[in-house]
């Protein structure tokens, strides 16, 4: 396999698991957990190093924002070999019993954004692999972490639909965004995020595994409260902790699926 166009990798350069994380700084704090690693490409917002975890082979490759360049880069990490993807990011959370630097584990995603429907029918959903899914709450557990299973909803807009008005430019604003958030609060959606629902979609229909895990950032219900400012910052004052905790649970349950993968 040739070098691919975007994330320009090659055959050889990635391991069958890989870690997803949507910002390129966070691909050297993944990698610091491993056993070893390097760098195997930048370009554009994709930044891929690869290594051992445990004497498990594993890569990161950064996705940007949103899923239109997520899909480019699980397409391309696809050709060269990688089998099993897990979403690591962040996250804002529409439930009050939710705390700040928790983890949220995805097993299912809304459909909030445009990519997967170029793929997919609007019926079909997105799931997390079940296996995928166990190994980061055992891992979670492992680590002693704080951490919440449910439900995201990915989108493709950072400042579209927010429940107040004041998230977009000139204070734009739509009567029917005014619900969105707290409908979404009523049926339970644990989290908001940009990219989980195009990695579950084709990873499902290309006979692939995926799953996702956030550090909760913000409660979006009371960021867009009716006195409230809303600050994109304010979330990264709990400092780089969380992150790290989460890169490790990812990094083990990658060993684990791949203990488990070698028992069966």
């Amino acid at each position: 396999m040739g070098l691919q166009y975007h994330i320009k990798c090659r055959e050889g350069d990635i391991a069958p698991y890989v870690l997803l994380p949507g910002d390129p700084e966070r691909v050297p704090i993944a990698a610091a957990h491993w056993d070893e690693a390097h760098k195997v490409a930048e370009n554009r917002e994709y930044v891929t190093y690869t290594g051992t975890y445990k004497g498990v082979p594993i890569s990161c490759t950064s996705t940007g924002i949103g899923c239109p360049s997520t899909a480019i880069a699980i397409e391309e990490l696809a050709r060269l070999g990688a089998q099993v993807f897990i979403r690591i990011g962040t996250c804002g959370t529409f439930q009050n019993h939710v705390d700040m630097g928790d983890l949220a584990i995805f097993d299912a995603a809304m459909r909030y954004d445009g990519a997967s429907h170029l793929y997919v029918p609007p019926e079909f959903p997105a799931v997390a692999s079940l296996d995928v899914t166990q190994a980061l709450v055992d891992a979670a557990q492992a680590e002693g972490a704080r951490y919440h299973v449910g439900i995201t909803r990915s989108a493709d807009s950072f400042y579209a639909c927010h429940a107040r008005p004041g998230s977009s430019f000139n204070d734009f604003w739509q009567s029917n965004w005014a619900e969105h958030f707290a409908d979404l609060q009523r049926l339970g959606v644990l989290g908001a995020e940009m990219e989980a629902s195009i990695i579950f979609v084709l990873t499902r229909v290309w006979g692939l595994r995926a799953g996702a895990v956030a550090v909760v950032l913000d409660n979006v219900m009371e960021v867009m409260g009716d006195e409230a400012h809303f600050d994109p910052q304010a979330g990264f004052a709990y400092g780089p902790e969380p992150v790290e905790l989460m890169t490790r649970v990812a990094s083990e349950a990658v060993r684990l699926l791949h203990e488990r993968g070698e028992q069966t």
